[in-house]
């Protein structure tokens, strides 16, 4: 079979998309938007794109919500993340805003965001911070790692008092 004879037949485009799908997510998991970017940027057609999508869901290897909860997971475990830097990281890679909620919820169940800020501060300031200037900034890193700023406050407030 030809070159020319291959990008009319619709099972060997679906197969060449499915192809660069597979060493695309061989890396590590994707959105669903991530693979359609990917895929689009390769110049595969659009029709293609939804087969593959669609094959790849059916299949397991993509999904959504798994991506998110495990995203949720190594952000409060590897880089100390709260709440709000996590969702926005989601919702820019292309979650649903429901399944972000579900999988925010599931991991708040596990450990407390206060608890969360208590033991990030304490990774980042060995001792309290006792002047204003020591606060605003372990207050600004917190806030940057992703807490509420009323989570960080208390959480300052706390580290402070034990």
């Amino acid at each position: 079979m030809t070159t020319a004879e291959r990008a009319l037949d619709p099972e060997a485009r679906l197969q060449h998309a499915l192809d660069l799908s597979y060493r695309y997510l061989g890396f590590r998991d994707r959105t669903v938007l991530e693979v359609r970017r990917h895929l689009e940027a390769k110049r595969v057609e659009p029709d293609t794109i939804e087969q593959s999508v669609a094959e790849l869901c059916d299949l397991g290897y993509l999904d959504d919500a798994r991506f998110a909860q495990r995203f949720v997971e190594d952000r409060r475990a590897l880089d100390h993340w709260g709440n709000e830097r996590i969702e926005r990281k989601l919702l820019a890679s292309g979650v649903d805003a429901d399944l972000v909620a579900a999988a925010l919820a599931a991991g708040d169940a596990a450990e407390s965001q206060f608890t969360a800020a208590l033991a990030t501060l304490s990774r980042r300031f060995p001792a309290p911070p006792e002047t204003p200037k020591d606060r605003d900034r372990a207050l600004g890193f917190l806030v940057r790692k992703g807490y509420e700023m009323e989570t960080a406050y208390d959480a300052i407030r706390a580290y402070g008092r034990d």
